[in-house]
């Protein structure tokens, strides 16, 4: 039974609902599946389990940065916004999940490969999701959908056809399980068997992908109901585990707890697993339950698949902090407030690489060092593409005190020599004038000691030609290029 105190789940992107979560818990009887999508589907099932072996994703693995993305936007157009900074370093510098909400059945195989070739070139793994089930949310704050199943089903066969040969990960329909409360029997059994359809296209076009279920949260439907009503929904044979707290506030540890306690009554298979959002969980659950938009909350866990638990996969942001749920303002729209709020009290994004420490000395300083500018050529500059895709690049940047002099506080600066835009920074603030770029330490990381190094990095755009940038200087002194 579903308890009586739970609280609705907004839906995305993101995402709200006012309505509560139906108890119904069916089983659905074996039905036909539809042609084509379904005939390619079951004769890779075996395949497609062998593929989903056993084990978490591989702890390294870098999840996809959308430059596209509403946060990377405003970042890029408000320079001058006192929240700026903050919104750059703690969320646009994150890789988030890619919403295809919009039923547009022409365009979506493009529009999907259009992300999936630009996670491809820049070596990382894009979060995809698929939203587009007709009734979704129950005709709450994201209503809408494709218009009925038989179209919904063959605008899936054409979404999974744009996720291409490389891995990528598909969170498929959020609410479409946990919330159910608009539909009938008979419309239940049907939104199942088509997500299994959905599922099965997915993994038959791109055998790298995963799929996850929706598995709602840990304050709404019990472990053994939510259980029930996936495996009605045949994640046994169609997809690669679940996604719980999609658009919620429920701390890690609870919603880690919920998703063993699925897996448990689904039988533990060995080929499932889950994956938690983790977008602004920091602070947990709003007092009274409040769920559209509530103020205080905090950035979660940040992007990562190294869970320390082989039953979680990944910590993902599949719900993008800063979009409303509906009541700040029209689901999915952008608010900077909601951002800052959210980032302002968060730690700080783990740095791409520790500072290196100074090297032992044989004997100690007669004196301690004064703590002043290096003079000319006494830093040294690393500056390195790792990622480039048509109109963007992502770049990281090493930069030591090779004086004699400890530095607190730093300001390195460079000219670009073509059209070259700083998007979005981590691990550092950027500012841009022009073809002229600074970048300036945080809190925790403005002290170089002599023969001391910092690394950052950041996201660009730029044009046909992305030579390297010339003319570094920190803190006012020239540096050379190593």
């Amino acid at each position: 039974m579903t308890p009586p105190n739970q609280t609705p789940r907004p839906g995305e992107p993101p995402r709200g609902s006012s309505v509560r979560r139906s108890s119904l818990g069916r089983r659905i009887a074996a039905l036909g599946l539809a042609a084509g999508v379904a005939a390619a589907g079951a004769a890779l099932v075996t395949q497609v389990q062998a593929a989903a072996a056993p084990g978490s994703m591989p702890a390294g693995t870098q999840f996809y940065t959308d430059p596209e993305s509403q946060v990377v936007k405003w970042v890029a157009a408000n320079p001058g916004d006192s929240r700026q900074p903050v919104i750059s370093a703690k969320i646009a510098s994150q890789p988030q999940a890619v919403w295809f909400s919009t039923y547009s059945p022409s365009t979506v195989t493009a529009d999907v490969s259009k992300v999936t070739s630009a996670a491809a070139s820049a070596g990382q793994v894009p979060v995809l999701v698929a939203y587009t089930i007709p009734n979704r949310d129950c005709g709450g704050a994201s209503a809408g959908g494709a218009p009925d199943l038989a179209s919904y089903d063959s605008w899936a066969g054409s979404f999974a056809a744009g996720l291409g040969s490389g891995p990528s990960i598909v969170i498929l329909e959020p609410d479409s399980i946990a919330l159910t409360t608009c539909l009938n029997s008979q419309e239940l059994s049907d939104r199942y068997a088509s997500l299994s359809r959905a599922g099965s296209a997915i993994h038959a076009a791109a055998p790298q992908a995963k799929v996850y279920m929706d598995g709602g949260h840990s304050t709404w439907n019990s472990a053994s109901e939510q259980a029930n009503r996936l495996r009605s929904a045949g994640v046994l044979t169609s997809a690669d585990g679940f996604y719980t707290n999609v658009s919620n506030f429920n701390t890690t540890a609870g919603e880690v707890s919920y998703d063993k306690a699925i897996l448990s009554a689904l039988g533990n298979p060995a080929n499932l697993h889950a994956v938690v959002d983790t977008s602004r969980n920091g602070n947990g659950p709003a007092g009274g339950g409040a769920w559209c938009d509530p103020s205080g909350r905090s950035l979660g866990d940040y992007p990562t698949a190294d869970t320390g638990d082989p039953a979680i996969d990944a910590f993902l942001w599949v719900k993008p902090p800063g979009e409303a749920d509906g009541c700040a303002g029209k689901a999915g729209t952008f608010l900077p407030d909601i951002a800052y709020d959210l980032a302002l009290n968060a730690p700080n994004p783990p740095a791409t690489q520790p500072p290196t420490s100074p090297p032992p000395t044989t004997q100690p300083p007669t004196s301690p060092p004064p703590t002043t500018d290096p003079p000319t050529g006494a830093c040294a500059v690393d500056y390195e593409i790792s990622s480039s895709w048509a109109g963007g690049f992502n770049a990281d940047v090493t930069v030591r005190n090779s004086g004699g002099a400890a530095i607190d506080g730093w300001s390195l600066k460079w000219t670009f020599p073509n059209d070259q835009k700083v998007v979005n920074a981590w691990n550092a603030t950027a500012t841009q004038s022009g073809n002229a770029v600074t970048f300036t330490n945080l809190d925790y990381n403005g002290s170089l000691p002599a023969g001391g190094s910092t690394s950052f990095g950041f996201q660009g755009s730029a044009g046909s030609t992305n030579s390297a940038p010339t003319g570094f200087t920190l803190n006012g002194n020239a540096c050379t290029v190593s």
